[in-house]
């Protein structure tokens, strides 16, 4: 129910804004672009005399041709006006539409890949055995999930790529994870206690090496494209730890338990050493390091499920043909929630809704006589919930617009680590089993996220402020 409130209240508020920007402003086509409009499409304003221009600006144009009057950019029409237009930042309905089908289309061969071996690990013992080893620790967090299930095996796969940055893994053994959970919440489309567990924590984002952030600043010639790299795990890791501690008050459970305490300060340690590690490296060789180590891992995992799978002498390729079928037809059956969940971002992003939010905060913190320099980088997190491709093209932008080593580009960069990309996890996740009725895993993930949000900041300036 709150998901279907949140998706309805996206499309009001976006044609809402859209209805006063079209009546308050020279943009008349805004419809037209929230509809069939393309991301990177040139949108006429209206036109000017000169005298609208200082004498300064008037020269840079002639020289220039182009000129960025704020987030409007300006030409010469050929009758010597001054023609404003504007670059549409995101696809309308039509082409998000289309989209949804793609990335769907994108994920069937990774999932059939990954469910395919993950059917032969479940057949070969592997899964079971993967669950008996996290039992301790996963038993006092997920304790509706009976000892030795499946389902503790899959949950663990998803969170061991997800902290090495294996995107394209994560997401099919997620949705193994989701759909053993389903199983013993018996079809229901109450989502349970343990698949809320599980997306929170999934949904925090905790990465060991923010791979593809390091790898964007060093293409923008940043000096140290990886002195990002510590305030970003601080920030997933304070992101994931509040995900774990909201989620247990609702639950009620005791997370002063040993076993619990033991393993998170295992991980703590596990990370700290890392970063120890790390930060000796060149960027170069921490993106090589990366790139070998995460490779590697999904090599090495599916060579031990096909050892394991000749010891136990099972099918193997009966048993990939299964699994890879069953990828097939989940990859198809969350076409309808991602179509459903980008449309309504969509609309939000080309109606003009986050520009009018970020505006609004900036003069609020103003007022107040804040700092506002980190205002600059909050588009990122504010369309991280809502769109990863969307973040990453905001933070690209950002430092773009204020430079590489700007505190709102270094920000940016920090916000962009710090979470996952909530309602996408949400439309994916959740479709993939028929889970209609999400309970409180919206608002869990979001104020998750606001933690993260906030670290980031604070983070942000420790380190570059």
């Amino acid at each position: 129910m709150a998901l279907s409130r949140i998706w309805a209240a996206f499309i009001i508020v976006a044609v809402t804004v859209a209805v006063i920007r079209m009546t308050t402003t020279e943009n008349k086509g805004i419809f037209t672009s929230m509809v069939t409009g393309k991301a990177g499409d040139t949108i006429k304003l209206a036109k000017a005399d000169t005298t609208t221009l200082d004498a300064v600006s008037l020269q840079k144009l002639d020289s220039a041709k182009l000129l960025t009057v704020g987030k409007k950019s300006v030409i010469r029409s050929a009758d010597r006006q001054l023609q404003y237009f504007q670059v549409q930042n995101a696809d309308g309905i039509i082409e998000t539409c289309k989209s949804a089908v793609n990335i769907s289309i994108g994920l069937i061969g990774i999932m059939a890949l990954f469910m395919g071996f993950m059917s032969i690990a479940e057949r070969a013992g592997g899964i079971r055995l993967l669950s008996r080893i996290i039992w301790p620790f996963f038993s006092k967090l997920f304790p509706d999930i009976p000892k030795g299930h499946p389902a503790m095996g899959h949950m663990m796969m998803n969170f061991s790529a997800n902290l090495m940055g294996l995107d394209n893994a994560a997401t099919p053994f997620g949705i193994k994870a989701m759909q053993s959970l389903q199983e013993l919440n018996g079809g229901s489309e109450r989502a349970s206690n343990a698949q809320i567990m599980f997306l929170c924590l999934h949904a925090s984002g905790l990465t060991l090496i923010p791979v593809s952030i390091i790898a964007a600043r060093a293409a923008l010639k940043a000096p140290n494209p990886t002195d990002i790299f510590v305030p970003c795990m601080v920030a997933t890791f304070i992101a994931t730890m509040a995900a774990m501690i909201i989620v247990s008050i609702k639950q009620k459970i005791n997370l002063f338990q040993p076993v619990i305490l033991l393993w998170i300060g295992g991980l703590s340690l596990l990370i700290a050493l890392l970063v120890q590690f790390l930060v000796r490296m060149s960027s170069d060789n921490v993106q090589t390091f990366s790139s070998l180590l995460s490779n590697a891992i999904i090599l090495g995992i599916f060579l031990l499920i096909i050892i394991g799978a000749l010891y136990k002498r099972i099918d193997i390729f009966d048993a990939f043909i299964d699994g890879a079928r069953g990828g097939f037809e989940t990859a198809v059956r969350i076409i309808p929630y991602l179509v459903g969940m980008l449309v309504a971002i969509s609309l939000l992003r080309t109606s003009g809704t986050f520009e009018a939010i970020i505006d609004a905060m900036k003069s609020a913190f103003a007022v107040f006589g804040t700092d506002t320099r980190f205002v600059d980088g909050l588009p990122t997190a504010l369309i991280k919930p809502l769109s990863g491709g969307g973040a990453r093209g905001m933070m690209i932008d950002t430092m773009k617009a204020y430079g590489v080593d700007s505190f709102a580009g270094r920000l940016a960069c920090v916000l962009q680590g710090s979470s996952d990309t909530t309602f996408y996890v949400i439309a994916v996740y959740f479709g993939a089993v028929a889970v209609k009725n999400t309970r409180y895993a919206v608002g869990a993930m979001l104020l998750a996220d606001l933690v993260g949000i906030i670290a980031s900041i604070v983070l942000a300036y420790l380190f570059f402020g």
